[in-house]
């Protein structure tokens, strides 16, 4: 991979007419590394360097069917990877890692975030996307849909936890078994997932005993719902409307104007009060301002902290209490725009925009860092072009009063995105 010198200062400006905005300030980012493989999770390991995980690009091993039964297989390949940025240079340091993906690369699932407990020891996530019943079946032995603990040293892991396989034995919300988890959070001597294909929150020791879910996420019930124009390409071929024909809710007893769609929890990160704060990506259609943060408790209840949203992917607080959301499109992702934000949510529940768009392009997470700068992965969805953005002079414009503002705190969902066609560069994953 090599590093582009690269820096955009964005400016950001006010109308007078909206109450609660300020002057304008700059933000400015730099990439600090790109020519990323479906870039994922990223942290800070005690010694200060930066990871980033790869989901890579499958590979051209057996398939499983997508999560939605329609569209192409994700097929499989040793493609994953993580990266470790130090001193302005990237170098793949833990490779050969499970990945699955659309056969351009696209969609992938494999490596999906990485935390270090305070003694420095790395733990993976692996997504998987799809039903857990085809993995062992179709693929046979593989770590997707767990969560691992790597060697760097010598290029090898253990496996701590398997996710997939506990939604397939339990199916903690009951509806249609899938398994997809995407982020985690390291909370004294236990490991806390959200898997976005079962919608719900887990738990584990760090040693991989007592692995139960924490708490479950419902459907959300919209009302008179945009869909995509009919026959446009969407990840959910079965749900987009052909020509006159009435959109039909996929569970019963709904009025033909209402739609219910999955949770999608897509991360979790914890609270300076101790709960645990999930952000919600929402399923097909990706409803525009239809994402929420969830906030869940001891007692395992999730109620709403902040909402109003779109295609939420990550959230992480920093030292002084102020959350930070990430979302990884502005508009519905069917409409092919994927401008990114990040949102800065005070104690006080200020919103603040610190940047969006102006070449933040569909974001998979963030991290914050002891300079207090803010480090994003950007164009998380497309292998070869991703990148790690170091984000910094964060002060920028209040968002004006919203009457979606902040309510309660708990989980987040994330549903896997659209089907999208980009071209892939030549692979060079050694």
């Amino acid at each position: 991979m090599n590093l582009k010198p690269f820096t955009i200062t964005i400016l950001t400006f006010c109308v007078a007419a909206f109450s609660g905005m300020k002057a304008a300030s700059a933000a400015s980012f730099s990439v600090i590394a790109d020519g990323l493989y479906n870039a994922g999770g990223l942290s800070f390991s005690p010694d200060g360097n930066l990871y980033v995980t790869e989901a890579g690009i499958g590979g051209s091993g057996a398939c499983v069917p997508p999560a939605s039964g329609q569209g192409d297989s994700l097929c499989y390949g040793t493609s994953g990877a993580v990266t470790k940025i130090e001193n302005g240079k990237t170098e793949r340091i833990l490779t050969g890692l499970p990945s699955l993906a659309l056969p351009d690369g696209t969609g992938a699932a494999g490596p999906r975030d990485i935390k270090f407990d305070a003694t420095g020891k790395p733990y993976v996530l692996i997504g998987y996307a799809a039903n857990p019943a085809f993995r062992d079946r179709n693929l046979g032995y593989t770590d997707l849909g767990k969560i691992i603990a790597p060697d760097f040293n010598t290029n090898s892991w253990t496996s701590v936890a398997d996710f997939a396989n506990y939604e397939l034995a339990n199916n903690p919300d009951g509806g249609e078994v899938g398994s997809n988890p995407l982020g985690f959070v390291i909370d004294g001597n236990k490991l806390v997932a959200v898997d976005a294909g079962a919608n719900n929150l887990l738990s584990v020791n760090t040693d991989g005993r007592n692995l139960q879910a924490i708490t479950t996420f419902p459907e959300d019930i919209l009302a008179n719902p945009v869909f995509p124009p009919s026959g446009s390409p969407s990840n959910e071929p079965a749900q987009v409307p052909s020509q006159g024909e009435e959109v039909r809710s996929p569970t019963a007893g709904l009025r033909p104007s209402q739609f219910a769609t999955q949770a999608v929890p897509s991360n979790v990160a914890k609270g300076p009060d101790g709960a645990y704060y999930v952000s919600q990506f929402t399923g097909f259609p990706f409803p525009e301002g239809g994402a929420k943060i969830y906030r869940v408790g001891a007692d395992g209840l999730a109620t709403v902290f902040a909402d109003g949203f779109t295609q939420l992917t990550d959230l992480e607080f920093d030292t002084e209490g102020n959350l930070y959301a990430l979302q990884y499109a502005n508009q519905s992702a069917w409409k092919g725009d994927f401008d990114g934000s990040v949102i800065k949510i005070a104690a006080d529940g200020t919103r603040t925009t610190l940047l969006s768009g102006n070449g933040l392009e569909s974001p998979s997470a963030l991290t914050i860092g002891s300079d207090g700068a803010v480090y994003v992965a950007n164009r998380g969805d497309r292998p070869g072009f991703g990148q790690v953005l170091k984000i910094e002079n964060t002060k920028s414009i209040p968002e004006p009063d919203s009457t979606l503002g902040v309510l309660a705190i708990a989980a987040l969902g994330v549903g896997w995105l659209h089907k999208k066609r980009i071209p892939t560069p030549p692979i060079n994953l050694n």
